[in-house]
């Protein structure tokens, strides 16, 4: 634990600032390097003010424009209502079901076979390790962030203070907002800086750095925000700049970071003669839904679909209208008529008293014209846009109006509308993908001491593990003819997959187990036909029956082998155990003749070899043989 945390310590101490902000590789950065970041932040800020924008505009919509609701007028009537459908919002529940359905899974695979082993360790630790980060409502809330907003990002940092200072690895939802990079460039490792602000209570800043005492005045830069609907207090608190960014030193990029407020400089990696992380990669990973060029992040559901639900909610508010117009009897009258509206107005009274004569020029309904069906016709048609653009069809959740009643052919419609939704899971796979690498290198650095993980063995079983780094650290290769080879370094593809299926799939893999044992494919004698057959199918997990086949293939023919041995060494050391042996092998009793073209095999004496035995060996010869 000592070992961890002073590594840690050491990373994370003061040191100076990088040279391409004006200071000298080594050098101590005073406040004009410090100012020239603040301003190098702004500029960032200031590129990225269009997305800003759209983001903070696409959670306005999100919540039903309910900033709108907060200030209408109260005294207003009810021909003042505006209506607000929730169309865009089932589409972006509806594709959050599908992107939490498919919550992904990692298999680690090696690239070399030495690496097997701790390929198999890493696959079985790594959900342990995203479990203590509750990574299952991380993914949740930067799906709801990248279908509403566009573009979702993960942060995936090394702790110190974990585990009570052993330290360990730390996954979050990072607030867009808060996050600034170069303009122009797409992906975010190639911007030369980043910065990520926060807002931290200035009191308790003061006490883990006593040097900022009398010195915090004002939050300096402050970071957009999103509109809360509570009113979030920011009175006393200051705006903290984690800034990482890279150098090139000894031929190869390091990843530096730099912590400061203002003009005051907390926390250093440069001079340290180490970056922060080996790994040299920004701890960010971006998650964008569709992506644009020359930025990170991308187009969210609400982009898309906004114009269309603006449309739906002036027609339905138009529709709303004519209806209560229409609905609501109202008359000219006359001054001198002497008509009680009183009595006029409550319908509860079947006698309307007036004075004097009662003609139509005196009291005169106004005329009203109702919509014509074509309108409502109009507004179907747009709400049928809006969820053709999102890929949110009835066939997608789970309807069916097109006709079709076989099972076959309703998931064969499932299947070609859930395209969408694949598609952005798979581009959250890769982001998922970049992430695990993160947390590997992480691993490969900091997990100096061995740690203890619960994991699932085979057939569910409870198993308890010990692990540490010593597996993934690099290796050395030892030396040919007095030549050092250097130093291997363990490498590990990804193959990541979902990790949940749905009770449709689910059910579907069930009834094709059923209908392989049905056709005798886990029969041992159907096993070239079995695996010829499962050969020209394809459905997930065939390999691994395919092995298990063909492995119980080859333990019948070691059985049978087997057999045939033991009924040998019978005949020839313990007659009398053949008639047991034999029953116990072909299931009959008795001894049989054998027949005709036998191949008989010396005794000792002279005498053919028992009629059992001989079925026996013939059975054992048949079932080893490939059938042709």
């Amino acid at each position: 634990m000592d070992e961890n945390k002073s590594r840690a310590a050491e990373i994370l101490r003061h040191a100076s600032l990088g040279q391409d902000d004006g200071a000298a590789a080594g050098a101590a950065p005073g406040k004009e390097t410090l100012q020239g970041w603040m301003d190098l932040l702004r500029r960032y800020k200031a590129g990225k003010a269009s997305v800003e924008r759209r983001v903070i505009a696409a959670e306005n919509w999100w919540k039903l424009r309910n900033e709108i609701e907060e200030e209408r007028d109260t005294h207003r009537g009810p021909l003042d209502f505006q209506a607000k459908s929730a169309w865009l919002h089932n589409v972006i529940v509806s594709k959050h079901a599908d992107a939490m359905e498919a919550y992904p899974e990692a298999n680690v695979l090696p690239r070399e076979k030495s690496d097997r082993e701790e390929a198999a360790r890493l696959t079985a630790i790594l959900p342990c390790v995203l479990e203590q980060n509750h990574f299952e409502q991380v993914y949740s809330d930067n799906a709801w962030q990248k279908l509403k907003t566009g573009t979702g990002v993960f942060k995936v940092t090394w702790d110190p203070e974990k585990l009570g200072g052993l330290g360990d690895i730390r996954i979050e939802r990072v607030n867009l907002l808060n996050l600034f990079w170069e303009p122009g460039v797409t992906n975010i490792q190639d911007s030369r800086h980043l910065f990520y602000s926060y807002l931290e209570d200035e009191e308790e800043l003061e006490s883990q750095y006593p040097q900022l005492k009398g010195k915090l005045k004002s939050r300096g830069f402050e970071a957009s925000r999103f509109l809360y609907d509570d009113r979030v207090p920011t009175e006393g608190m200051v705006t903290v700049i984690d800034h990482y960014y890279h150098r090139f030193e000894n031929g190869r990029r390091v990843l530096h970071f730099a912590k400061f407020v203002g003009e005051e400089l907390l926390e250093s990696t440069e001079g340290s003669g180490q970056g922060l992380y080996e790994h040299g990669k920004y701890p960010f990973v971006f998650d964008a839904l569709y992506p644009v060029e020359g930025s990170p992040c991308g187009y969210g559901f609400v982009d898309i679909a906004r114009n269309a639900q603006t449309q739906i909610d002036l027609i339905r508010t138009a529709v709303l209208k004519n209806a209560m117009v229409g609905a609501t009897p109202r008359f000219f009258a006359r001054t001198e008529g002497g008509i009680n509206e009183e009595e006029l107005l409550d319908l509860s009274r079947p006698i309307v008293h007036v004075q004097g004569v009662m003609d139509e020029q005196y009291l005169r309904p106004l005329s009203y014209t109702p919509l014509s069906g074509n309108y409502i016709a109009y507004l179907g048609d747009m709400i049928q846009e809006l969820r053709e653009t999102t890929g949110n069809t009835e066939t997608a959740t789970g309807s069916n109006t097109s006709g079709a009643t076989a099972a076959s052919a309703i998931a064969a419609l499932q299947e070609a509308s859930g395209k969408g939704s694949r598609d952005s899971s798979r581009a959250s796979y890769r982001a998922f993908s970049e992430l695990v690498e993160l947390v590997i290198e992480l691993i490969r650095q900091f997990y100096t001491l061995p740690r203890q993980f619960r994991i699932t063995g085979e057939m569910g079983a409870e198993r308890f593990v010990s692990y540490s780094n010593d597996g993934i650290r690099p290796q050395s290769q030892g030396t040919l003819q007095g030549v050092d080879l250097g130093a291997r370094l363990p490498v590990f593809d990804l193959k990541i997959e979902p990790q949940k299926r749905n009770a449709y799939t689910r059910m579907s893999q069930n009834e094709l187990a059923l209908q392989f044992y049905s056709a005798g494919f886990f029969q041992p004698e159907n096993a070239d036909t079995a695996l010829t057959t499962l050969g020209m199918m394809e459905f997930e997990g065939k390999d691994a029956i395919m092995q298990r086949i063909a492995g119980n293939a080859t333990m019948q023919q070691r059985l049978v082998q087997f057999q045939q041995l033991a009924l040998t060494l019978a005949q020839k050391y313990r007659p009398e155990l053949v008639p047991g042996l034999a029953q116990s092998v072909t299931g009959q009793s008795g001894v049989q003749t054998a027949r005709p073209g036998a191949v008989s095999m010396p005794q000792g004496e002279g005498k053919s070899e028992n009629a059992i035995v001989e079925r026996a060996r013939q059975r054992a010869a048949e079932a080893s043989q490939p059938q042709v």
